[in-house]
């Protein structure tokens, strides 16, 4: 057995023989013995490679305890953990993973290396490639020693139905309140949703948004490119804001806004046309 894991390592690897052998005066023997022998291992959660069988629609691999509908395409690469729940029609791309307990609705589509945790998925969702939903959100706290320690994450994320989610984008699991998304919202890519964030319907967020944790947004709210939302803010439904907006502190009125901090658009207007002359006079 030690032959042929050298033999695996060269291979596979292309180390020397010296750098095997370094490996195993390391302690990673044991590990390799592992994985050339599965039947062994688990991944920590008492789940083991063996549980995983190969699904027939589209050949991903599934967990046995996993319920998955007969009309589910599951594509080859893709995972689906213990316990979890995957409707009818529902299509998972290569590369996808769908974690313990996570739960997809009917007619949803999941892209590339999608990573689903600590979640439910509503019915007809579109869920672009390399999208994580459900990881822990960015939450600290300092002890009396003046360390850095991490705060549990330990609910949810919810995703409503017909909810459009763009490539690369991350919404945290909840805290204190599950990570709420409204029916019929649309995310751009490579937006940032924080923690206890609850999200109306029909709301509309552009790329590069970020939205700090404990953040409320009404029904109804657009908020152009790279808008950044403070924590624990308050956003009334029916709201717009510009692109590069800053939101420091509640909007309590529908409107229109832009500007850093936010101001109603009208006077944001006007600081941006007086700013402009103000700079022409110093630099005619």
């Amino acid at each position: 057995m030690a032959l042929q894991l050298r033999r695996l390592l060269a291979a596979a690897f292309g180390y020397t023989p010296q750098q095997v052998r370094a490996l195993s005066q390391l302690g990673f023997g044991a590990c390799c013995s592992s994985i050339a022998s599965p039947d062994s291992s688990d991944y920590g959660d008492g789940t083991k490679p063996q549980d995983f069988q190969s699904w027939p629609n589209g050949g991903g691999s599934f967990h046995k305890s996993a319920s998955i509908d007969p009309t589910a395409f599951v594509e080859f690469g893709a995972v689906v953990h213990s316990k979890s729940v995957v409707g009818e029609h529902v299509c998972i791309g290569s590369g996808a993973v769908i974690g313990p307990g996570v739960s997809v609705g009917q007619s949803t589509k999941i892209g590339y290396n999608v990573s689903l945790s600590n979640c439910t998925i509503g019915d007809s969702c579109i869920i672009h490639n390399g999208a994580c939903i459900g990881q822990d959100g960015f939450g600290f706290m300092v002890d009396e020693h003046g360390n850095m320690l991490k705060k549990p994450q330990m609910l949810n994320a919810r995703i409503g139905n017909c909810v459009e989610i763009g490539a690369n984008t991350c919404i945290d699991r909840g805290s204190w309140r599950d990570t709420v998304v409204g029916d019929h919202s649309k995310i751009d890519n490579l937006v940032q949703i924080g923690h206890n964030v609850v999200i109306g319907e029909n709301c509309m967020l552009c790329g590069q948004v970020g939205i700090a944790g404990s953040v409320t947004v009404g029904d109804y709210v657009t908020m152009g490119g790279r808008v950044a939302v403070r924590d624990h803010v308050s956003i009334v439904s029916k709201v717009r804001l510009a692109a590069t907006s800053f939101v420091t502190r509640d909007i309590k009125e529908p409107g229109d806004y832009g500007g850093f901090p936010v101001v109603p658009i009208r006077e944001w207007r006007r600081q941006v046309a007086i700013h402009s002359r103000t700079s022409t006079k110093r630099n005619p």
